[in-house]
């Protein structure tokens, strides 16, 4: 069943092999998708769904170096020619809107003031164009201020469908600002976005429903990581979580999103098959870093249930045929690590495709 097609929204995907969101930080400090972008992404368009990397919606959201972005028509022109190298090619891809919130520092955004739901700073550091600097007390963003934000959201997802992308992605994984909201440990704002599971919740949910209002229920879908305690958004109340996600997916469900992608360590657990039931809609599913996705894992969670697709991430990194190489049990490449957030070519578009 891996590879067989599946309906999102109103796309037909080939198969049921989704790329991760995988930050590769090419874009340069311009964050203008070039050409060794366009082929990275074109060579990997034989997987169902390609998700791009994280791209930020506003210069204060931006959270690496490197980073593409959604906001300059030079990024929007770089991104049409990667939307069009892939569908060129047979394949989908959706953008991921990420706005870094606090994980990021003013040597990165340009000057722009660093974000979050709360004033409290992570406890460590992040490269800059300045080297590694120690991660800010961030600007505890105003009731009146979250309004902008919302937009930013918005304006960045209807830039992503008219640059070409089939569909946007809605980062609130991870611990960046989506997540910082549902966190417990980031979020202690006492006002309406703050406190219960259902007011930390709620500023995800005004993203998501300002975002389907503008391009269309079936052209978004969210990510989530519960309990995935990662760069300070920690979850270790199990109550807690369920509390806060259930409340999320029960409010989302009805909007009929795209999909829902969970990254969590336990996809076959109850906390994430509770989720799946209660969603209702297409369920993807993401093991998280521990250890890489095999096929017969990939497998198994979509014959079993547990999944419709399943998410990948370095195998689709260093494969770029990989949806060959697993329906037909061939060896695969190896990823380079040491190459993830470098530049240039090595360890991004040099590695081959299997020679007969």
């Amino acid at each position: 069943m891996l590879f067989s097609p599946m309906n999102l929204g109103e796309l037909e995907l080939n198969n049921r092999l989704v790329m991760a969101p995988l930050t590769r930080v090419r874009s340069g400090k311009e964050g203008i998708p070039g050409p060794l972008v366009v082929e990275y992404y074109r060579q990997r368009a034989s997987l169902g769904l390609i998700v791009s990397e994280g791209t930020f919606p506003s210069h204060a959201g931006r959270g690496f170096p490197g980073q593409p972005g959604l906001v300059t028509e030079e990024q929007f022109g770089g991104w049409a020619k990667v939307t069009s190298a892939v569908h060129a090619e047979g394949g989908r891809i959706f953008a991921q809107v990420m706005h870094a919130g606090r994980v990021t520092h003013e040597a990165t955004t340009g000057g722009y003031e660093v974000v979050a739901p709360s004033a409290i700073a992570i406890d460590g550091e992040t490269r800059t164009y300045e080297g590694k600097k120690t991660l800010p007390v961030p600007h505890a963003l105003t009731a009146d201020e979250l309004p902008g934000v919302v937009e930013e959201f918005v304006t960045a997802s209807r830039n992503a469908i008219g640059a070409g992308f089939d569909g946007v992605e809605l980062h609130s994984a991870n611990g960046y600002l989506l997540h910082e909201f549902l966190s417990p440990a980031s979020n202690q704002r006492d006002d309406v976005y703050g406190g219960s599971p259902e007011n930390r919740a709620r500023f995800v949910i005004e993203v998501t429903e300002a975002v389907v209002a503008a391009i269309g229920a079936d052209r978004v879908g969210i990510r989530i990581s519960p309990e995935h305690n990662i760069q300070g958004a920690l979850e270790q109340d199990a109550a807690d979580v369920r509390a806060t996600y259930g409340h999320l997916v029960d409010t989302l469900a009805p909007l009929k999103l795209a999909y829902l992608s969970v990254l969590h360590k336990e996809p076959t657990g109850g906390l994430v098959q509770d989720l799946r039931s209660r969603f209702g809609g297409k369920f993807l599913l993401n093991t998280g870093f521990s250890s890489i996705t095999t096929p017969e894992e990939a497998s198994s969670l979509v014959a079993d249930g547990h999944a419709d697709a399943v998410v990948v991430g370095r195998p689709a990194i260093a494969n770029p045929d990989l949806v060959r190489r697993w329906r037909e049990g061939l060896p695969v490449n190896e990823p380079d690590q040491a190459t993830f957030y470098s530049e240039g070519a090595e360890g991004y578009t040099d590695y081959p495709a299997y020679q007969n």
